[in-house]
């Protein structure tokens, strides 16, 4: 069962909140905040869509491009040792840091 909902290309992670017996959900990946809830699955999604309608409306309203969750780019933190470790290995073999990384995690994905 997975815990995310997508609409429109935007995915948003869901938990309950047994106190106020809730389902709260949030926009995930975006620095605006886009948070709503609902009492049933089915309010809950309704509430979602309306949430990422009005988020895109009030963009188109106020000129502003609207955000998307992911833009090719993160930034990461890393010891300065492995930084430095990671950096020579990847100019022994010609290609940039980035290069290096991207293809370290790409074949971290692969099936095992």
């Amino acid at each position: 069962m997975s815990k995310m909902m997508e609409y429109q290309g935007y995915h948003a992670q869901i938990e309950y909140d047994a106190d106020d017996g809730i389902f709260v959900g949030k926009v995930f990946g975006l620095a605006d905040s886009l948070n709503f809830h609902g009492t049933s699955v089915s309010e809950l999604e309704e509430m979602f869509h309306q949430s990422v309608d009005n988020y895109l409306q009030m963009c188109a309203e106020t000129g502003k491009t609207p955000e998307k969750e992911f833009k090719g780019s993160f930034n990461i933190r890393i010891s300065p040792e492995l930084h430095k470790e990671i950096s020579l290995h990847a100019a022994q073999e010609g290609i940039t840091l980035n290069q290096y990384v991207l293809r370290a995690l790409e074949e971290s994905l692969l099936p095992a």
